[in-house]
């Protein structure tokens, strides 16, 4: 070969000299890239779960071994107090009545009044001897197998944007919720009823309605699906159809389908189209099965209080409870159990600006009993050591009433939520508030690290779980996610 006709770049690679010097450096980039692989300091080149658009929900294996395979999410909308529940605060019952040092002068709906008492004496209970208050007697008395993180901090101090950024990791509309998430990333045990199913309080939907159990820019499968026991799923039943004819239109249907799928092998969506109808059809037999409770023995109805004739709302709510117990019997993903409802002035949810005693004592009724009896239903059967338990709210309260009012103002910079069951370490109490609970003041977590710790618990990395929407890898916990090891079991 003529060298003139080589060019200057092959000539270089002919040259031992910088062969050698070439080689010396590609080694290296490799064994730094090893090397930060190894510390997670990469993207990740996960393109996130394979999943068939004909069977969408069918179980994966999550990224490394799971401690819960299943959750429950007890979410209480409109910000319940933590110093009327878990964060007690004696320094409140000496300041009480007095005016904050230093303090805000208006706070998020108008002027600050003077630091108020809790609002329920509080009481060490179980063997761990934390404080909680009687407002939740019952739920109390589960303290020793609860952890609780009593330093967590929100993005937002109003209801929608906080109960989004809680739900979905961001503020703004349009991401996906964590069920969305989780089933997305594991589908589903049970293929004859949703892998995620959502259940509004007695009294109305949440603040931010469907967001909190909207798919996002994920595929629309993984949106969370809407019962309860007071409003089963909708257009199951053709109405004048008789169950004969309907099973026979159902067979056609799906025959025809097959042959249509057949013909037009590689069209996803179709095959997602054809999934969900398929879903659908079977679900108008599981799902009022499910819905039944004339199978549930009175013992079980009376534990819940689902009996309470005298409150409807409890009633209501302690049947939504025995309805999440279940679906995670039969296998379903994710449920979301919602107490409270939208914003009205604290009289449907927790939002309690201007009679906070007043409210809570009607809201703490319907809560309590009925959420304690499902966390004890779940282990008395053997499905919490599979089942992961989180309670949850969108921020807290002012440790100070309003100006002329009897009630707290929003506080999302310390607050408490906690989990129990699956892979959970109990009775423990993580991270601290100042000594009046305005602020997270010991291992502060934003809400971040507590969706991270849920994905881990289901045996999901919190940085691999990942959709890529606009060009962007987006997840859960953004960029911000962290672990809580305190809270989860060796």
């Amino acid at each position: 070969m003529n060298p003139s006709n080589i060019s200057h770049t092959g000539r270089r690679l002919l040259d031992r000299r910088n062969f050698l010097n070439d080689n010396t450096t590609s080694l290296g980039a490799i064994a730094l890239a090893s090397l930060l692989g190894q510390d997670r300091l990469l993207a990740s080149s996960d393109s996130g779960p394979i999943i068939d658009p004909a069977r969408p929900y069918a179980p994966r294996q999550p990224h490394f071994p799971a401690k819960a395979k299943n959750v429950v999410v007890i979410f209480c909308a409109g910000a319940v107090s933590q110093l009327e529940t878990w964060d007690y605060k004696p320094e409140l019952i000496r300041w009480d009545d007095k005016p904050l040092p230093g303090g805000p002068e208006v706070t998020f709906q108008g002027p600050a009044g003077n630091l108020a008492r809790p609002q329920y004496e509080f009481r060490q209970r179980g063997q761990s001897g934390k404080w909680v208050s009687d407002m939740i007697p019952h739920l109390a008395e589960l303290t020793d197998d609860i952890a609780f993180v009593h330093s967590l901090t929100s993005k937002s101090n109003t209801h929608g944007p906080a109960e989004n950024f809680l739900s979905t990791g961001f503020v703004l509309d349009g991401f996906p919720s964590l069920g969305s998430w989780v089933t997305y990333a594991l589908g589903s045990e049970n293929q004859n009823l949703p892998s995620y199913v959502a259940i509004p309080d007695p009294r109305g939907v949440p603040q931010n309605g469907s967001n909190n159990w909207g798919p996002g820019f994920l595929p629309a499968a993984f949106q969370g699906t809407t019962m309860s026991s007071k409003n089963p799923i909708r257009h199951l039943v053709a109405p004048g159809v008789s169950g004969e004819a309907d099973r026979a239109a159902r067979t056609l249907l799906q025959q025809l389908n097959a042959r249509h799928l057949e013909s037009n092998p590689d069209d996803s969506q179709l095959a997602a189209r054809i999934a969900s109808y398929e879903l659908a059809a079977r679900m108008q037999l599981s799902v009022p099965e499910i819905a039944d409770f004339s199978t549930e023995p009175e013992y079980i109805l009376k534990m819940y209080g689902a009996d309470d004739m005298k409150n409807p709302d409890k009633a209501a709510f302690a049947r939504n409870c025995i309805l999440a117990r279940r679906l995670i019997e039969s296998g379903v993903r994710f449920v979301q159990l919602f107490n409270g409802a939208y914003a009205s002035g604290g009289k449907l949810n927790w939002d309690g600006h201007n009679a906070l005693k007043e409210q809570y004592d009607v809201h703490a009724e319907i809560l309590d009993q009925p959420a304690a009896a499902l966390i004890r239903d779940l282990k008395q059967r053997g499905l919490l050591k599979d089942t992961l338990v989180v309670w949850c709210t969108e921020f807290g309260r002012m440790p100070f009433f309003q100006k002329g009012a009897k009630g707290r103002d929003h506080n999302p910079d310390g607050f408490t939520c906690w989990m129990t069951g699956a892979g959970v370490k109990p009775g423990v109490s993580h991270g601290a508030t100042d000594e009046l609970g305005q602020r997270a003041v010991e291992n502060l977590h934003p809400l971040y690290h507590f969706n991270a710790t849920i994905l881990h618990l289901l045996g999901l990395d919190y940085e691999r779980l990942s959709y890529e929407h606009n060009g962007i890898q987006r997840r859960l916990t953004n960029v911000e996610g962290k672990l809580i090891p305190e809270i989860i079991q060796a």
